[in-house]
């Protein structure tokens, strides 16, 4: 499974990335990885994600998900993260943070 996450928006305007392989992650982490996606249902969940009212800066979040069977995205304002998927986009979040794929918005 790979899952490839982008963060844009927020008071700086600065865009976080990361793409991570479950094949290349220790067998625990992986799992970890998939119950996450698997308790969020991911891929169930709608393709874009809003909410009526927007809030001035607020991050942007799309998160897309390609495993052997199927591939999906989704693409969220931040007040529209589902509950069950937010423990997702935060370790998603976390690893964009460690791996410092910070790029400035144009």
């Amino acid at each position: 499974m790979r899952i490839y996450f982008k963060r844009t928006g927020g008071f700086a305007g600065i865009r976080l990335e990361t793409m991570i392989d479950s094949d290349t992650l220790p067998p625990e982490e992986a799992a970890k990885l998939l119950d996450m996606v698997e308790s969020a249902d991911f891929f169930s969940l709608p393709p874009k994600i809003t909410v009526r009212e927007i809030g001035a800066d607020q991050f942007q979040y799309k998160v897309t998900i390609e495993s052997k069977e199927r591939q999906h995205s989704v693409e969220m304002q931040e007040a529209a993260i589902p509950p069950t998927l937010r423990p997702l986009v935060t370790r998603l979040t976390a690893s964009a943070k460690k791996h410092n794929l910070y790029t400035q918005e144009a």
